[in-house]
């Protein structure tokens, strides 16, 4: 009989990235980022860290409609003031929304 699971089996299971070589268990975090500032480095993009990765994912799901939570349930934080760091507002889109304010000249 098989023992049941542990969370950090189940967590490996749903990992995301994996890599192509044995062995086939999901990349740790300073994997990734060693991933992407080789990536950077070699595309002439300087060091970009996997940090910045999350930052602009975020971003971009904010943009384009993403509420906080399905955001942080991509990016699988626990609290939504979490995510709200990583999901920065787009100022110049407020800015067009944003009404002048009374008296001021344009």
């Amino acid at each position: 009989m098989t023992p049941p699971p542990t969370s950090r089996s189940r967590a490996q299971e749903r990992s995301l990235l994996v890599p192509v070589k044995a062995p086939h268990r999901g990349m740790t975090s300073s994997g990734v980022s060693q991933v992407v500032v080789s990536a950077g480095r070699r595309d002439g993009l300087g060091q970009i860290h996997a940090h910045r990765l999350r930052h602009s994912a975020a971003t971009q799901m904010l943009r384009a409609g993403g509420s906080l939570e399905e955001i942080g349930q991509v990016l699988r934080h626990r609290a939504a003031l979490t995510t709200a760091i990583y999901a920065k507002v787009d100022r110049d889109a407020l800015r067009e929304l944003a009404r002048p304010w009374p008296g001021a000249r344009s």
